[in-house]
């Protein structure tokens, strides 16, 4: 039996996935698995029953990553189920800017008991003239599950799309449509296009990416849309940058006090991924990777470890070792099962940056005294014997 604890509200559609073989527990001390959203994980003392974490969305900057993989506690999260949520938000953002809707429709409230209301509106409505999409060039920085779903639309509504990504993944690479531009100068998103949109994670190298440098480089009057994170964005820059009149507009899901109110933003109270159907997926694939590896210690997008998998764990005795990737690990890992007169029968083994994952299944059920053994071997974080023959 195994317990999981949930820190946020999860969408039931996702929990109602959990086997028999799941208990809820309100309890952190004995959860072996932990559900998050939004809430902050960092300075959170917890136990050592906790195995594994799922973030039910894709950034997990409110988890201390790096502290928990030293430990053998998997984190993962769940890249692509919000991905349509988010790309219509994107869409959105696009038209409310190009067309002026946010202050017409500000000009229509403020003007509502004008008994006249129609016919000035005939009048006004020039102020808010607009652009469209079609035919306008399109940049998107990062090919992920999100900008692949928004270079795709794009295309269908006849913009001209160029996207930037040197670390485009292999599937990424085949969902996305052939009429897209691949550039490999960010420069050239920067130099070209008429709206640029960010789908790049919040790391220390991607900080500031978007910075008053970045701005120069770009086309009078370009509409700037940030959905990632706003720490991606250098945004008194880009206030700056709008008082010019470089940037017509900018569009960002992170309200603060550098944008919000300002002239030329438009600022969204982080409605990304908050539609039912977004949270359900999110949810749902939650469930089912903290489910495989608890049950099957089988690991997929998980961002500490990296992805290993060797089916379901059904009869056989299966362990893993979360171990620093180093030489003659795997070496001495298997002198010592091997000295204990013990069969391997499948191993897989795989690596991520000073961190490594090896699963292995025996023809034996191993003894204590071989987990320990393993245990000492100097750059072991962690032994989990996952399922045990009868």
């Amino acid at each position: 039996m195994f317990k999981y604890a949930c820190l946020n509200n999860i969408s039931q559609k996702g929990l109602d996935k959990f086997s028999a073989l799941y208990e809820k527990t309100d309890s952190l001390e004995e959860a072996n698995g932990i559900l998050v959203r939004s809430a902050s994980m960092h300075g959170m003392e917890l136990s050592d029953e906790v195995l594994a974490i799922a973030r039910a969305g894709a950034g997990v900057n409110n988890i201390p990553i790096d502290e928990l993989a030293k430990k053998g506690v998997v984190v993962f999260n769940t890249p692509g189920a919000n991905a349509n949520g988010v790309k219509e938000l994107v869409f959105a953002g696009m038209l409310l800017a190009s067309r002026d809707i946010v202050e017409g429709v500000d000009w229509v409230r403020s003007n509502w008991n004008n008994e006249d209301i129609a016919k000035v509106a005939e009048k006004e409505k020039k102020r808010f003239a607009g652009t469209e999409l079609q035919g306008k060039k399109l940049g998107i920085i990062g090919l992920g599950a999100i900008g692949v779903q928004v270079a795709n639309t794009a295309v269908n509504l006849g913009m001209k799309v160029y996207g930037y990504d040197p670390y485009v993944s292999i599937d990424s690479a085949w969902h996305l449509s052939s009429r897209i531009n691949h550039v490999i100068r960010i420069e050239d998103i920067f130099e070209e296009c008429d709206y640029i949109t960010i789908h790049v994670p919040a790391l220390p190298s991607t900080k500031g990416m978007i910075d008053e440098h970045a701005i120069e480089m770009m086309k009078t009057g370009v509409i700037l849309i940030n959905m990632a994170r706003d720490s991606l964005v250098d945004e008194n820059a880009v206030v700056a940058a709008l008082r010019a009149g470089r940037i017509r507009r900018y569009v960002s899901d992170f309200p603060n006090t550098t944008v919000a109110g300002r002239r030329g933003c438009i600022t969204i109270p982080h409605l990304g991924a908050s539609t039912e159907e977004a949270e359900d997926n999110c949810a749902v694939m939650a469930v089912e990777e903290i489910s495989d590896y608890l049950e099957n210690g089988n690991i997929k997008n998980s961002v500490n470890y990296p992805n290993c998998d060797l089916g379901k764990c059904e009869t056989g005795n299966r362990i893993s070792v979360f171990h620093e990737n180093r030489a003659n690990m795997i070496t001495q890992l298997t002198s010592i099962i091997g000295s204990s007169e013990v069969n391997i029968a499948g191993m897989a083994s795989k690596s991520k940056g000073e961190v490594e994952y090896t699963l292995l299944d025996l023809d034996n059920a191993p003894e204590q005294e071989l987990l320990d053994r393993i245990r000492k071997i100097p750059g072991v974080y962690k032994v989990r014997e996952i399922c045990r023959a009868e």
